[in-house]
């Protein structure tokens, strides 16, 4: 529920002695200067009683800015905040009502009466840690680095891969090469079970008919799950076959059995141990955004989580068309990660870092 207080949203603007040529590739997650581009203020950062959305907008020397958004996830999901951010775009530049009026209907997502779990929800299991090695990691001590995949290191990949298995999207290919090479990284006892939880969003879906506009959440995460043993010996295609049946199970069903599940099991975190998100926002719109001044340099989000990735699409200073993926590990994994991507990718040039440690 939203309180209507007509108090707007929390706003910021703020000015900084550079410029976007010497940002260069480093406007993408993680972003330099996170803190100074987006202000963490004080009572803001929780999800009852806190405003709905934080925005800074700061101004470079060279004419360009940064606008920086933090919402309330709660209320809407990627492609609901950029409907929200072109919507503010339009109006920036005359329009006095959205081209795409917002929809709330939450109603269409509600669980069935009565609830029933009617089907397997591998991301929302409780898991024992028996052998000690699905680690929790300590956000405090994490290197948080950006990947940079172009499209000979995509070429390169998909070398590896049997015409048997049949057509596979940039994206299949590669979450299941970044979990692969992250699975080993972590040297995970060959008998425990890990699990990757795929975002995907019900919009324009068969049978679910939510109606342009509606910018809540609409997005499911199943999990393919796998011994890590089988995971790390078998090649590359082991891994996108897990992937794709997890996807080709995707329906209407279970959306509603998700949504039951919420009722009956009062809500629950998705599975933590041994589990990494990854969600695709290389079609969410983010770089679209065109606010009078043209298209963002970089559109996206500003920083992965510990168990938490993106894929966005990225152009580099080189002009080089790719997706990039952030991600956060422990020191010591994230040196056997980039090993393991670089081993894999050695038929074309490495994959490029483009980050480092704050």
């Amino acid at each position: 529920m939203v309180d209507c207080t007509g108090e707007g949203v929390l706003f910021i603007e703020a000015d900084a002695d550079t410029t976007l040529e010497n940002l260069g590739d480093s406007i993408q997650p993680m972003c330099p200067c996170y803190e100074e581009l987006l202000y963490d203020v004080p009572a803001s950062e929780g999800i009852l009683g806190s405003p709905l959305i934080l925005i800074q907008v700061t101004r470079l020397m060279c004419g360009g800015f940064i606008f920086a958004l933090r919402l309330n996830h709660t209320m809407s999901d990627g492609p609901g905040v950029v409907q929200f951010i072109n919507a503010i775009s339009e109006m920036a530049q005359g329009l006095s009502v959205p081209s795409l009026l917002p929809i709330w209907q939450r109603e269409l997502l509600n669980a069935r009466k009565p609830p029933r779990i009617t089907r397997i929800h591998h991301e929302y299991e409780e898991v024992t840690n028996t052998k000690g090695t699905l680690m929790a990691m300590d956000e405090n001590n994490l290197v948080h680095r950006s990947f940079f995949f172009g499209l000979k290191e995509i070429r390169a990949l998909r070398n590896r891969l049997p015409a048997s298995l049949g057509a596979c999207s940039t994206f299949e290919v590669l979450i299941a090469y970044v979990w692969r090479c992250r699975t080993i990284a972590f040297a995970v006892d060959p008998d425990e079970v890990v699990r990757i939880s795929c975002l995907i969003n019900m919009r324009g879906k068969r049978g679910f008919d939510l109606p342009p506009g509606y910018y809540g959440n609409a997005f499911v995460y199943p999990a393919s799950i796998t011994k890590a043993g089988m995971l790390c010996k078998n090649p590359l295609e082991y891994a996108i076959r897990l992937l794709k049946k997890a996807k080709a199970e995707m329906s209407q069903e279970y959306m509603k059995s998700v949504a039951d599940l919420m009722v009956i099991k009062g809500r629950p975190s998705f599975t933590q141990p041994g589990n990494y998100l990854i969600s695709d926002l290389t079609h969410a719109g983010f770089g679209e955004v065109d606010f009078g001044w043209g298209k963002p340099v970089y559109g996206g989000v500003a920083r992965a989580l510990s168990n938490i990735s993106f894929c966005m699409r990225f152009r580099n200073s080189k002009g080089e068309e790719g997706n990039v993926i952030p991600i956060c590990l422990p020191p010591p994994v994230m040196e056997r990660f980039e090993q393991e991507l670089k081993r894999m990718t050695k038929e074309a040039e490495p994959v490029r870092l483009i980050t480092s440690k704050l």
